[in-house]
């Protein structure tokens, strides 16, 4: 009798990256997906079975996409947002609406992840 060994499958972990609207017009956010594909930075603790399903932006000041948006990702099983380092950087525009969008993520009891690149 031959056995056949049960392939156990781990889940895949589903990311999205909110980023700065203002900063996309000038960054087309290599920086973000290197670290991802090479897991350094704020991705280095995940392993194989990781997905980046989305890549948004804020929809500029006050951040207007992210609630329609979680919302949506809801529906798709994301796992874990990512603030991207933009966001968060002094080189770059202070967000003046960054604890508005941390709650708005936490509150979908998604988890929260401050950081991509730097």
């Amino acid at each position: 009798m031959n056995i056949i060994p049960i392939e156990t499958k781990e889940k895949t972990t589903r990311i999205a990256v909110v980023r700065c609207d203002t900063v996309s017009e000038a960054c087309p956010g290599v920086a973000c997906f290197m670290a991802f594909n090479k897991r350094t930075n704020h991705f280095k603790n995940y392993n194989k079975n990781v997905e980046m399903i989305a890549y948004f932006t804020c929809g500029g000041c006050s951040g207007r996409r992210v609630y329609r948006l979680i919302k949506s990702l809801k529906k798709f099983g994301v796992d874990v947002v990512h603030l991207s380092s933009c966001m968060q950087m002094e080189d770059y525009p202070e967000c003046p609406h960054i604890d508005s969008i941390k709650k708005t993520i936490t509150d979908a009891g998604i988890d929260l992840i401050e950081g991509t690149h730097h």
